[in-house]
């Protein structure tokens, strides 16, 4: 048998995950998961999450049980993927450096992701030096565990390059492949990101606009039925605008039954549909999709520690690689001095 795959992907642990994780990439990573095609490494980014978050670490020490709930919630399976916490492997602190030294600070600032979220975070004169160089640090998660495959967003690609170009730089100057160049995995056409429930094109939690795993079957009812839709369409018989209508465009992405989703296209566009009607027919959609995922999460729930247990298991796991990885970019700059 081939060897497998090698797949590094995580998040951010700064608050519960919503919908828009679930069809952006926790869907995906199950199905990778389970697919037996993949050596499948899950990390919740701690230490990436601290470099804006700093001086709230509180927020970020209680997200990370919340999110490693939602991802044993919708699946995925310490059985068949290393679910690590990033700040519990030391390693990659001195890969980090290691690989700062071989990046220059203007090749930082061309970065185009970090150069958006610098402007999205406001942070002006004031960027945090962590955020400055995180996609370094990036670049150390991915090559300690030699991934070669990185499910990403199209608009992670300028951080995958940058990763490729310090591995280059590795094995160039240092004589040795010792590290592996990872490939972006896209997610498939239509598991992309999914707007607010306002309209705007990002779900977050700071725009309070987002439907999350871990909301009761009440809460998503009252959040659909405030859903953001054609502000022209006041009355029932007015004809309606299914383009950039919010409720449609959750109903392409979750309702299976897409010959109903295109009936109710056709009539609102020509008047006599209510939004109520619609709203109401993606609540029960959305309830039978999130119902299962939610009440898996109340089980785990109930047990943190076996949670907490969990985790360390997988960090305890991911230490292993990624020492052996550090170990050998140790050798290969020549400073195992008293091996």
């Amino acid at each position: 048998m081939a060897d497998k795959k090698v797949i590094l992907t995580g998040d951010r642990p700064t608050g519960k995950l919503h919908i828009g994780h679930y069809v952006g990439s926790l869907k995906n990573r199950v199905a990778l998961q389970n697919s037996g095609e993949y050596d499948t490494n899950i990390m919740i980014a701690d230490m990436q999450a601290l470099t804006d978050n700093a001086r709230d670490p509180e927020k970020i020490r209680n997200s990370l049980l919340q999110v490693a709930l939602d991802y044993l919630a919708v699946g995925i399976d310490p059985e068949k993927s290393t679910i690590l916490v990033q700040s519990q492997i030391p390693a990659l602190n001195e890969l980090t450096m290691h690989y700062l030294n071989l990046v220059s600070v203007n090749r930082l600032k061309r970065n185009p992701t970090v150069k958006t979220e610098i402007q999205q975070k406001k942070f002006g004169e004031s960027v945090p030096a962590g955020f400055f160089i995180y996609p370094v640090s990036q670049a150390a998660d991915i090559t300690a565990f030699k991934a070669d495959t990185v499910p990403v967003g199209e608009d992670q690609e300028p951080m995958l390059e940058q990763t490729r170009e310090i591995v280059r730089s590795i094995n160039g100057i240092y004589g040795k492949d010792v590290l592996v160049e990872p490939e972006g995995y896209f997610p498939p056409k239509g598991m992309g990101r999914i707007p607010g429930l306002d309209g705007n094109a990002k779900m977050s939690k700071s725009l309070n606009n987002a439907i999350y795993l871990a909301d009761d079957a009440d809460t998503i009812q009252k959040k659909v039925m405030s859903m953001y839709t054609d502000p022209n369409h006041i009355h029932v018989e007015d004809p309606g605008q299914v383009e950039g209508n919010t409720v449609f465009t959750y109903l392409d992405i979750f309702a299976d039954d897409k010959q109903k989703v295109a009936d109710l296209k056709e009539q609102y566009r020509h008047g006599g549909l209510g939004d109520v009607k619609i709203k109401r027919y993606l609540n029960e959609v959305l309830q039978a999709e999130l119902a299962p995922i939610r009440e898996r999460r109340e089980q785990f729930e109930k047990d943190p520690q076996a949670v907490y247990d969990i985790l360390k298991a997988g960090s305890d796991k991911a230490n292993k690689v990624a020492n052996q990885t550090l170990d050998e970019v140790r050798d290969a700059i020549g400073i195992n001095y008293f091996k």
